[in-house]
């Protein structure tokens, strides 16, 4: 049997008329954190969004555990097993901290087990906890994504599709926020496709890369060869 929980085969995604995605082709095994870099513009949220359901491609396939959710809506998709963590946080901001965990649980019934991920995520991000009646939309930047990450974790994902988590953030709150990514990947075992700016952590904590470049992808491999690649480190580390 197949370690690949999910597969992206020749994927042609459009925005109008734009040609967004040009055949991309993805790979991503289970408990792996594989990570998308390259330029603004070269595609990776896109990704991101096809697989997600968000937008639906012209051409290709996204399969997940051997099944073909390709077109499905974003909400089908999410209760096969998929959280998405858009660009952006997109918490409720009229809602509480509590009211967003549990628009995060809508497909879970079981109240014990919505409990007992709500303690996960307060483990996980004990700030949440602190600002358990607080409204989303006066949290501070680091604290509206810790509060995306939590909801999407409220249904146990399969696997975690995070686009841009440390966008705007101190590098303080940068360093909190990949140390837990980790932690979601060893301790639950979650399985994570992460869409980051910043190539160098991205790498650094990812089991492989591909780099995307205009729609395409032009490189992929193990994470630590490619941070050892001279063209990488030029074009996405900021090396002479």
């Amino acid at each position: 049997m197949s370690d690949i929980v999910l597969h992206v085969e020749n994927l042609h995604s459009y925005y109008g008329h734009i040609h967004a995605l040009k055949g991309i082709s993805v790979d991503v095994k289970k408990g792996e954190i594989v990570t998308l870099i390259g330029t603004n513009g070269a595609g990776k949220s896109t990704t991101l969004r096809t697989i997600s359901g968000v937008l639906r491609p012209k051409r290709g396939t996204v399969t997940l555990k051997g099944q073909n959710i390709t077109g499905m809506r974003p909400h089908e998709v999410a209760a096969l097993g998929v959280s998405h963590v858009p660009e952006g946080r997109r918490i409720f901001p009229q809602l509480t901290v509590m009211e967003n965990l549990d628009m995060g649980a809508w497909n879970v019934s079981d109240k014990k087990l919505i409990e007992t991920r709500k303690e996960e995520v307060f483990t996980l991000f004990p700030r949440l906890r602190e600002r358990i009646n607080q409204l989303g939309g006066t949290l501070s930047g680091g604290e509206q994504q810790m509060l995306a990450i939590g909801r999407a974790l409220m249904t146990r994902p399969e696997v975690l599709l995070l686009d841009e988590p440390s966008m705007g953030l101190a590098p303080v709150l940068v360093e909190l926020i990949f140390d837990i990514i980790q932690k979601i990947n060893k301790e639950q075992g979650t399985t994570i496709l992460l869409v980051e700016q910043n190539a160098l952590m991205a790498l650094e904590i990812a089991t492989r890369g591909y780099v995307l470049q205009t729609g395409e992808i032009v490189m992929n491999n193990d994470a630590k060869v490619l941070l050892k690649d001279e063209r990488v480190r030029k074009a996405y580390l900021g090396e002479e």
